[in-house]
């Protein structure tokens, strides 16, 4: 769990994250903010779900928590638990608690991730009642106007058993969320990288052409990240095929073959 903190004495976030709009997403997220809606966002890996929502965070002036839901992960983990220290026994809130407390976004990533029955204990945070039961300690916590609960996944994993049930699902208020087009992803990885904008033509050409076979060969198609990286490593001084290789290519597949290939798509590209 991680949280993206305040700026001391003030309600303004000591720095807001770069994220360009690709439709009216950060107006459905401030409308559901201000409404008090749970929102779900739904998307492949990369396409820069987390940053949006690290943003919004920041544009909004609120505490984000962070979790990287898990096959082991519980509903003690959200709530909290009971520990041992020098002192004896004393209560620690997990992150879902202290957003409620704090007024915070609580932001679970990879919510099909958890146990199933770990999203039950979101169900009366998500509706009309906006409250978390504490059964350990006996508490009944009142969610403030300030928090909000934001969940999101991958659609391209689910399967049977890893999917959302539609009594969780129709709680929330859904983003669908997709790669950049084409001169919008090109401005940002100019934006995050500072690479010439040559180079970052040829990295959005080379992760849109390994996304038209993804499908086939790959099991998943590459994100935005992946070039951001890629155009890091190139503005530092390395060469972009080996650039290419170990921030892309070498992400998508540990089979030589497959790498091989892949990396002939490089070469296509980088190759004068």
């Amino acid at each position: 769990m991680s949280v993206t903190p305040l700026s001391r004495g003030t309600n303004q976030p000591n720095h807001i994250p770069f994220y360009t709009p690709i439709g009216n997403e950060t107006d459905i997220f401030e409308s559901a903010y201000r409404n008090r809606l749970p929102l779900l966002i739904k998307g492949p890996t990369g396409c820069g779900k987390t940053r949006f929502i690290e943003h919004m965070a920041a544009k909004l002036g609120r505490p984000l928590y962070t979790v990287s839901c898990h096959d082991d992960l519980s509903a003690a983990d959200l709530v909290g638990r009971h520990l041992i220290g020098a002192n004896g026994t004393y209560w620690a809130d997990g992150p879902l608690t202290q957003a409620i407390r704090h007024g915070g976004i609580c932001y679970l990533d990879e919510i099909v991730e958890a146990r199933k029955d770990t999203t039950v204990v979101l169900h009366a945070l998500s509706d009309d009642r906006r409250i978390l039961p504490v059964d350990r300690t006996g508490e009944i916590l009142e969610a403030p106007p300030e928090f909000m609960l934001v969940v999101s996944y991958n659609p391209g994993y689910q399967n049977f058993s890893k999917g959302l049930k539609p009594s969780t699902r129709q709680r929330f208020v859904s983003l669908a969320f997709d790669f950049p087009q084409t001169a919008r992803e090109i401005d940002i990885v100019v934006t995050e990288s500072g690479v010439e904008r040559d180079t970052a033509k040829r990295l959005v050409t080379l992760v849109q052409a390994l996304r038209s076979t993804a499908e086939h060969d790959l099991e998943a198609a590459p994100g935005t990240r992946l070039i951001v990286c890629a155009a890091r490593l190139i503005a530092s001084g390395h060469d972009a095929r080996a650039a290419c290789r170990v921030a892309v290519i070498e992400c998508l597949s540990d089979e030589p073959e497959t790498v091989t290939a892949l990396m002939e798509v490089v070469d296509a590209i980088f190759g004068d």
